[in-house]
């Protein structure tokens, strides 16, 4: 993948304006709703098992986020999961918390298991747990204990048969033999709630209008790291509440120009 195509895809995100619907938690509905739309994507939310499953088969894409999940949340995933699959429409899943209780695991493992999921996106402790791998987890949030991020990916990647995801202070989209690595974005965003579920959301919009999911999700990687690190800049030091509102801007005024210029991310095979 090249820069431009990069540029490319976030202008046809931004001329389709990609249905992305999104099962996504309570905590952070809003901040997505409103970073997809400042993106230029259409959002929208409907979670209930009646009407999940009509509204997937017309999405771009789903997003499945379980962060704030129930019993009747998994059911609505799975329905609206299964609707997809049946009409070729991408599935992102985000296991918000897996490994931090015993049913947020068994659920993120069981939604994997009903639905075919084209991209799994998490952090390194929750994708570890996803696939049965012993990594340290504080409620929703990685631990501190450091393991090959890569490797990790990359495996998880041909255990679930997806593109796998992995953000951090680098960010990793492989699908097992290729793998992107994405060095742009700021510790900024670890400040402010809903900000690696919204980029699983603007992976969906990419996603939405690129069927090479891989290059989907590394180009929205790329292009949610470069819209933060202007936020920063633009915001110089005023802390989260202002860089959450200058990152909203960002994401809807983010050019080529500026993608050529801040682009940051290396191919590993």
């Amino acid at each position: 993948m090249e820069k431009e195509q990069v540029c490319e895809m976030l202008r046809r995100v931004r001329e389709a304006k990609p249905l992305v619907h999104n099962i996504t938690n309570t905590v952070v509905t809003n901040f997505t709703a409103n970073g997809l739309l400042a993106l230029g994507a259409s959002p929208v939310m409907a979670s209930a098992p009646e009407e999940a499953a009509d509204m997937a088969k017309i999405a771009s894409s789903l997003v499945l986020n379980i962060g704030t999940l129930n019993a009747q949340t998994v059911e609505s995933m799975i329905l609206a999961g299964k609707s997809a699959n049946l009409h070729g429409v991408p599935v992102i899943f985000d296991p918000v918390g897996a490994g931090a209780t015993r049913f947020r695991t068994e659920s993120a493992q069981k939604i994997m298991s009903e639905v075919k999921v084209s991209v799994i996106r998490g952090n390194a402790a929750e994708i570890a747990n996803v696939v049965g791998d012993k990594w340290e987890i504080k409620g929703v949030d990685a631990g501190a204990a450091e393991g090959d991020v890569l490797a990790l990916s990359m495996k998880a990647a041909c255990k679930l048969n997806c593109i796998v995801v992995i953000t951090g202070k680098e960010d990793v989209a492989t699908d097992g033999s290729i793998a992107y690595v994405v060095a742009n974005g700021d510790q900024l965003l670890t400040k402010v709630t809903g900000t690696g579920c919204l980029l699983t959301s603007v992976i969906g919009a990419f996603a939405g209008v690129e069927k090479d999911v891989l290059k989907a999700s590394a180009a929205a990687l790329t292009f949610y790291g470069v819209a933060a690190e202007k936020a920063v800049k633009k915001t110089n030091g005023q802390g989260p509440g202002s860089f959450q509102i200058e990152f909203l801007n960002q994401l809807s005024i983010v050019t080529d120009e500026d993608l050529n210029r801040m682009c940051s991310f290396e191919i590993v095979r």
